[in-house]
């Protein structure tokens, strides 16, 4: 019942997610590929997070 109050972590890191991947996807369209990379990697880890705090709920 009183877990209608509470936040829940993953949907603030998923809209994170999606910001770095808008981001990165800016990136690549303006030819600024070594941002991209990193902008991508940075979103892989963010993912495995993401992941793994989905499994604990």
């Amino acid at each position: 019942m009183f877990g209608l109050f509470k936040s829940n972590p993953s949907k603030k890191m998923r809209k994170e997610y999606d910001q770095l991947l808008e981001r990165a996807m800016l990136a690549q369209r303006k030819g600024d590929i070594k941002t991209y990379s990193m902008l991508t990697a940075e979103s892989e880890e963010l993912w495995k997070k993401i992941e793994a705090a989905e499994k604990q709920q």
